[in-house]
C-alpha cells in the first residue's frame, strides 16, 4: 500500500527538529553554563544571546510567514539548515561576548528558517483530519534531542566545547539537507491530496473545506478576532517558561542547588522523557479532546514544575520537575500550530504564524532575561523562576478565554 507522502514529510521535520534539539535548542544550555565559569561572564550577559534569539523570531516572523505562503518551505529551510551550521561553527571559536552574540543570531535565524515554524506550515498543508496527530510526531524529533543532552555534556567535558560546537555544526549540514530536500509545499502541487484522502470526483476544494467545517480567515480577518490575541498571549507565556528553563536550569542546578553539569544533564534527560510522553500523549488525544482546554491545563503544568525546580533542594523534587514541566511541554507545544490552523484555517495560515511569532517573541526575550537579570540582583534564580511561575499560571486563564471564532460572511 502505498504510503501517503504527508507522513514521510512528518519524519524529515521531525529528524531536522531532532537535530536542532540535539544540536542546539535542548543543549544552549549547556553552552551557557560552561562560557560562565571559562569566561567569568554574567547571567545576564548570557542571557542577552538568548534574548537577541527571541528578537530575530520577531523580526523575522512575519517576513518569513509572508515567504512561506507565497514560494513554499524547502529552498527556506535548506538556507536555515546552511546558516545554523555557520553559526554553530562560529561558536566553537567564541573569545569575546561580541563574537558569542554574533554566533547566537547566527544560529537564531538559522533554527527559525528551519525549525518549528516553517515546517509546522508545511505539515499543517497536508493534514486536516490528523493534524494535531501529525504535528505531535512530527514533535518528537524536538523532544527526542533531549536525549543527547548527557551526550554533548560527556562531550564538553572530555573534548571541550570548541570541539563540540564545530562537530554539530558539520554535523547540521551533513544530515540535515538530504532531510530538507524531502519537505515539499502544498499536496495540491504534488498531485496527492490533504490527508492523503481524494475528495469527490468534481467537488472543488471550498466544497471539501465547508463540508468538513473549515474556515478560511485572511491574515486580517484573523486579527480582528479575540481569539489570534490570546493565543498569542497564552503561547508566549508558555515560551517565557520554556525558554528560561532552557537557558538557566542547568545553572541554577549547578550553582543553586550545588549539582554537577553532567548531572543536571541527567535530569534535562529525565524531562525529555517526560517530554516524549507528553508528545505520544498528544498524538493519541490530539484531534479528541478541545486543544484550548489541554493546553490550558498543560499551563499549570509548566507552573508547578518550575516551583519543583525553584525550591527543592531533594532530587525527588528534579524528578517531579522534569515530570510536570516535561510532560506539559510535549503535549502542549505540538497544539499550539494545530489550534492555530483549526481556527483560521490553511489559506494564510503562514502569514498568521508570523505575525503571532512575533508576538510569542516577547515572552521568549523576557523570560531568560527576567530569570537571569534577578539571579544577577538576589544572587540566586529564585525570585525570577517564581515569578514567571505565577505569569505561567495566568497563561492557563488566555487559553480557556481563546474560543474558537465564527467567520462572518457577507451577504
Amino acid at each position: 500500500m502505498k504510503i501517503f507522502y504527508g507522513w514521510r514529510m512528518v519524519g524529515a521535520a521531525c529528524g531536522i527538529q531532532f537535530l536542532l534539539g540535539a544540536l542546539l535548542l535542548q543543549t544552549f544550555g549547556l553552552y551557557i553554563a560552561v562560557l560562565s565559569e571559562e569566561m567569568g561572564w554574567s547571567k545576564t550577559t548570557l542571557s542577552g544571546a538568548a534574548a537577541l534569539q527571541s528578537a530575530e523570531s520577531a523580526i523575522i516572523g512575519p517576513l518569513l510567514g509572508w515567504l512561506m505562503d507565497r514560494w513554499g518551505p524547502q529552498s527556506i529551510i535548506r538556507w536555515g539548515i546552511v546558516i545554523l551550521s555557520a553559526g554553530l561553527l562560529l561558536l566553537s571559536q567564541v573569545d569575546s561576548v561580541s563574537t558569542f552574540y554574533l554566533s547566537a543570531i547566527l544560529m537564531a535565524i538559522g533554527a527559525s528558517l528551519s525549525g518549528y515554524f516553517p515546517l509546522s506550515v508545511a505539515i499543517v498543508h497536508w493534514f486536516q483530519k490528523h493534524r494535531g496527530r501529525a504535528l505531535s510526531f512530527m514533535s518528537l524529533g524536538l523532544a527526542m534531542g533531549g536525549l543527547v543532552v548527557p551526550a554533548m555534556a560527556w562531550s564538553m567535558h572530555h573534548w571541550g566545547w570548541r570541539v563540540t560546537a564545530a562537530a554539530s555544526g558539520i554535523l547540521a549540514l551533513v544530515v540535515g539537507l538530504p532531510l530538507a530536500r524531502m519537505i515539499r509545499r502544498r499536496p495540491e502541487d504534488h498531485g496527492e491530496f490533504v490527508d492523503g484522502i481524494r475528495p469527490e470526483d468534481g467537488a472543488p476544494e471550498s466544497v471539501v473545506l465547508n463540508a468538513s467545517g473549515q474556515q478560511e480567515f485572511s491574515l486580517r480577518e484573523a486579527l480582528h478576532t479575540q481569539a489570534f490575541w490570546l493565543l498569542a498571549i497564552g503561547h508566549g507565556l508558555a515560551l517565557m517558561v520554556v525558554t528560561s528553563v532552557n537557558v538557566h536550569a542547568i545553572s541554577h542546578m549547578k550553582e543553586g542547588l550545588g549539582y554537577t553539569v553532567a548531572a543536571a544533564g541527567w535530569v534535562i534527560m529525565m524531562m525529555t522523557f517526560s517530554q516524549l510522553m507528553g508528545v505520544l500523549l498528544g498524538a493519541v488525544i490530539g484531534d479528541r479532546f478541545e486543544k484550548r482546554k489541554v493546553a490550558a491545563l498543560c499551563m499549570l503544568s509548566h507552573s508547578v514544575g518550575l516551583l519543583f525546580l525553584t525550591y527543592s533542594g531533594f532530587i525527588q523534587g528534579l524528578v517531579a520537575f522534569a515530570m510536570f514541566h516535561g510532560l506539559a511541554w510535549g503535549l502542549r507545544g505540538p497544539f499550539m500550530q494545530a489550534i492555530r490552523a483549526d481556527y483560521f484555517g490553511r489559506s494564510a495560515i503562514g502569514a498568521i504564524m508570523g505575525i503571532s511569532a512575533a508576538i510569542i517573541a516577547v515572552g521568549q526575550m523576557a523570560g531568560p532575561m527576567v530569570a537571569g537579570l534577578l539571579a544577577d540582583l538576589t544572587g540566586d534564580y529564585r525570585l525570577g523562576f517564581t515569578v514567571l511561575s505565577i505569569l505561567a499560571a495566568l497563561g492557563s486563564v488566555s487559553f480557556m478565554l481563546a474560543k474558537k471564532p465564527v467567520r462572518a460572511v457577507l451577504a
